[in-house]
């Protein structure tokens, strides 16, 4: 259990960044740690009890990621489906058979997304490029700016540099690579940028989204999410439906993460008081849609695609 812990630490400190990043080690790090108990455990209550501890452990490291909950949950109700197969010594194969599958799941998730989300770009070669705006770093918006490009569009995009990590320079780096127009700008210049560069669209992704339809995503995203309602901006979330928390359906609340001040400014002041909200909510009212791979709709119908994608997990709870 020790080794896990410190191998945890690698995602509350955000060596590992980004949800599906974090779900796709959380659940390594299980097989990794049902490898090192293999010895111990001789029945599905016993497997049961450790690998419940483990999930506590992990599900420590980062408040509000529930695809990697999702994902945990959902290898654990795999092997309580498969209880007679664990006594006859066959754990270590249905782990990592479950693993594969959720791993999957998100990759299917990823290239459904990039495919539907590329469709809201258009065809045509006018002079005027397209523009879009995003914030933050998300593989799944990624995948869409990248399928766009792969077919042939015309775009340009507006990222925001994402304080206090800096997690928009990976967006950034990322489309330069690929020969993506981008134009940087400070997290704080939002509504300049839209007001100055005609945005077309802007496109985020999410790090939770609740059954009311509200989305968890990095601090500022609400921000963004104003100004595109003030300037009249179609605003769209591109997320897995593994990133919903089936929780909340039953009133539990989204928590928001508070990183440590240290990440803001290190050695400040005595008796200054630095908060460090990681992320933030955006009200369903102010998302024109989700980008999922169940298609495109209005994020308050997020649990009935979630149960009808998913039904594994939605018996979890």
């Amino acid at each position: 259990m020790e080794k896990l812990k410190e191998e945890a630490k690698r995602i509350t400190s955000l060596e590992i960044q980004g949800a599906t990043n974090v779900a796709l080690n959380a659940i390594r790090l299980l097989m990794e740690y049902a490898c090192r108990i293999e010895n111990k455990c001789n029945t599905f209550e016993d497997w049961k009890e450790k690998l419940e501890e483990a999930k506590v452990v992990l599900f420590k490291t980062r408040e509000t990621e529930p695809a990697m909950r999702n994902g945990l949950n959902y290898i654990t109700r795999m092997l309580e489906k498969n209880k007679e197969r664990i006594e006859n010594g066959e754990i270590l194969d249905l782990i990592e058979t479950f693993q594969g599958d959720y791993k999957n799941m998100i990759e299917t998730a990823r290239e459904k997304i990039a495919e539907i989300g590329a469709r809201r770009f258009p065809n045509d070669s006018s002079e005027d490029e397209f523009t879009v705006m995003t914030h933050c770093h998300s593989s799944f918006v990624n995948a869409i700016l990248m399928k766009a490009k792969s077919q042939g569009k015309r775009f340009k995009v507006i990222a925001t540099e994402t304080q206090p990590k800096l997690q928009g320079r990976k967006t950034v780096k990322k489309l330069v690579e690929v020969g993506v127009e981008v134009i940087h700008v400070v997290d704080s210049a939002m509504r300049w940028a839209v007001n100055n560069y005609e945005v077309d669209l802007i496109l985020i992704g999410a790090d939770s989204v609740t059954s009311e339809g509200t989305v968890l995503n990095k601090i500022g995203s609400r921000l963004l999410a104003l100004v595109a309602h003030e300037e009249h901006v179609p605003f769209y979330v591109a997320t897995t439906l593994l990133k919903y928390n089936p929780k909340t359906s039953f009133g539990i609340l989204e928590k928001i993460e508070m990183r440590s001040p240290e990440e803001i400014w290190k050695n400040s002041p005595k008796g200054v008081q630095i908060i460090n909200p990681a992320f933030e909510t955006v009200s369903r009212r102010y998302i024109d849609a989700l980008i999922s791979e169940g298609g495109i709709f209005a994020s308050s119908h997020v649990h009935g695609y979630f149960n009808k994608l998913y039904p594994d997990l939605a018996e979890t709870f």
